[in-house]
């Protein structure tokens, strides 16, 4: 659930890197449709690849990989590609290939597919595989609590999540502490100026639950505890964030910063699927029943879900952070 110690490695290596075996190999073949950018993008595709590398090292197999320019015909091109191929399990990365595997899941209902981070396809012969978005922001929540010096924390995130927020972040902070005040706020954009806004009110913790780069918000943060005097606050902001969506340049003004990340162990779903395409098992449970949805929820209870901690002080409360989550959703 919790993990240290204090350092995260960011994998960059190209796909070409994938180990190429025998026909022969006793698993069966997959294919890998990366998201726009691919291996080396510091988001899913550093994740999926890090989980198929260390597959590959235990039982080796062949594996194909390809990194789409994001439009919606070379995504229709890839997945098609390795349809015929005839790739055993094929697994898009990211929600942006959605609309594509739709489609082409429907015209090959004889083969397996799986996509990361979305769960919006009714079909039994996809798997869609997502983590929980309100475990993961009660695990910030709890450590923004356990952190704070001002009593003041807050959620930089989307409309959308705004579930998360309540029964999450705001659920884990009242379950640390619950003298803490709680804010969210909504980020269009980078959100660096809805964290400026609550730092100038005395937020001395931020958890960013959003996606692409944390760099401005990262910036915002380095400016303020860098300021003197500081604006509105006497010590220093921490910040939590939520991988793979998030990325940070990491920098030495930037580290001693980050508290804690929020790990979806997108490298562990990856191992999953393998083994069980071993055993042509492959996950899925019911995720929505009315929709007709199948897969897997990632949860803390089955390490999908993990805070990994980041700043000493805060590593201090590992324990408490664990007995917190473990008492909510492993009961």
């Amino acid at each position: 659930m919790i993990k240290l110690p204090v350092v995260a490695i960011t994998i960059a290596l190209g796909a070409s890197a994938l180990v190429a075996t025998p026909a022969h190999a006793t698993v069966p073949s997959l294919c890998l449709a990366y998201d726009t950018g691919g291996p080396g993008d510091r988001s899913f595709n550093d994740a999926a690849f890090a989980g198929l590398k260390k597959s590959q090292q235990v039982s080796p197999f062949a594996a194909e990989s390809a990194v789409t320019d994001g439009s919606e015909a070379d995504r229709n091109k890839r997945l098609r590609t390795f349809v015929s191929k005839g790739c055993k399990v094929i697994v898009a990365i990211g929600a942006g290939y959605a609309p594509t595997l739709r489609v082409v899941a429907e015209d090959f209902p004889e083969r397996q597919f799986a996509i990361i981070n979305d769960q919006s396809i009714a079909a039994f012969n996809v798997a869609s595989i997502v983590f929980d978005e309100t475990q993961g922001a009660f695990l910030a929540g709890a450590a923004a609590a356990l952190s704070t010096k001002t009593g003041k924390v807050a959620m930089i995130t989307t409309p959308s999540q705004i579930s998360s927020y309540e029964d999450g972040f705001l659920a884990g902070v009242k379950a640390a502490k619950k003298n803490i005040k709680s804010y969210v706020k909504f980020a269009p954009s980078t959100g660096a100026s809805q964290a400026k806004a609550l730092m100038s009110t005395g937020v001395d913790v931020l958890y960013l639950a959003t996606s692409g780069s944390a760099d401005a918000i990262f910036d915002a943060v380095v400016a303020q505890n860098s300021a003197k005097p500081r604006k509105g606050i006497s010590n220093e902001v921490g910040v939590i964030v939520v991988e793979p969506d998030l990325y940070l340049s990491v920098t030495p003004s930037t580290a001693k910063y980050l508290l804690a990340s929020v790990t979806k162990r997108v490298d562990k779903a990856l191992t999953d699927l393998i083994a069980e395409s071993v055993t042509d098992t492959p996950l899925l449970e019911v995720l929505d029943s009315k929709a007709g949805i199948y897969g897997h929820r990632y949860t803390i209870a089955d390490k999908g879900i993990e805070i990994v901690i980041k700043s000493k002080p805060l590593a201090a409360q590992t324990n408490a952070i664990n007995a917190i989550a473990s008492s909510t959703y492993e009961r």
